[in-house]
């Protein structure tokens, strides 16, 4: 078993030649020469999970772990890196969060808080990913940590089984570099962008009703969509409309590629923009705030 001193020895050994799915070639370490690495380290004190270790120190090696390969060349080693040391807060795990989610454990974000206090109920079937037969009636955000840890167990995963009032959202936001708004209904987007705002970090935020729908990301002290929402005492849209499938995953892809893009280094696409889209119509626009 490799000394914590000799792991990029090791990783150097255990890499093998790989072809990249966009031509060329690289080194690679495969899931199980990963799995074996990570296993001789153990826990640490540090902020990183043994896989997300041995991970990191192989990008920083210029070698592939397998199980980003497919990500590259649309992000390079540096960035991959990047993702796996960061740190996001999503609020909401139903249909937006649970799909934005598992987007974002599989990209490898490193480490993601996630917060909602609710429920599953059969109703959440036709939308919500973490939503099945089993878990129905159970706590969203035990579901999410079993989630992600089939999905990608080098994800440090932080579950919040409580609804935020506002001050728990300015705690809960402590030492993220990026807020993700995936709540449901109108009542709590304006105080989560406030104290994304306070925490001086973006926020990628997005609704859904019917087949329509928009994905924004609000800079902080910035107008964002919230600022402009009406109040629920006449119904939010969502229950009017209805929430299908297709425009929550719609919804949801364009809010994870935004994440990404902002935790990677990236500038944001969406800053000071909604990118509003009608599946009915199959039409996309690009509405300034």
């Amino acid at each position: 078993m490799p000394a914590l001193l000799d792991l990029d020895e090791h990783i150097r050994r255990l890499a093998r030649p790989e072809a990249l799915p966009g031509g060329g070639e690289c080194l690679m370490l495969s899931m199980e020469a990963t799995l074996e690495l990570a296993r001789s380290l153990g826990r640490s004190r540090t902020k990183h999970l043994p896989l997300a270790r041995v991970e990191l120190a192989a990008l920083n090696l210029g070698i592939a772990p397998e199980r980003y390969l497919r990500n590259f060349s649309t992000y390079s080693y540096a960035e991959q890196a990047r993702l796996l040391s960061s740190r996001l807060a999503l609020v909401g795990l139903g249909g937006l969060g649970g799909l934005v989610l598992e987007l974002l454990a599989r990209a490898g974000v490193g480490q993601i808080s996630a917060a909602d206090g609710d429920e599953f109920a059969p109703s959440n079937l036709n939308r919500q990913l973490l939503c099945t037969r089993r878990s129905i009636c159970g706590y969203k955000a035990a579901a999410a940590a079993a989630r992600v840890a089939l999905v990608n167990p080098a994800v440090a995963f932080e579950p919040v089984a409580v609804f935020l009032d506002e001050e728990l959202m300015g705690r809960f936001l402590t030492g993220a570099e990026l807020a993700v708004d995936a709540l449901g209904g109108l009542n709590d987007r304006p105080a989560l962008l406030r104290q994304a705002a306070a925490a001086g970090i973006p926020l990628v935020t997005a609704a859904v009703a019917g087949q329509a729908g928009f994905v924004a990301t609000v800079l902080p002290g910035a107008k964002g969509p919230a600022d402009f929402f009406g109040s629920e005492e006449n119904g939010a849209a969502e229950n009017t409309l209805g929430t299908p499938a297709p425009a929550v995953a719609t919804a949801a892809a364009i809010m994870a590629a935004e994440a990404i893009n902002i935790l990677a280094g990236r500038k944001p696409g969406l800053a000071g923009a909604m990118l509003v889209f009608d599946l009915e119509t199959m039409s996309f626009e690009r509405v300034s705030l």
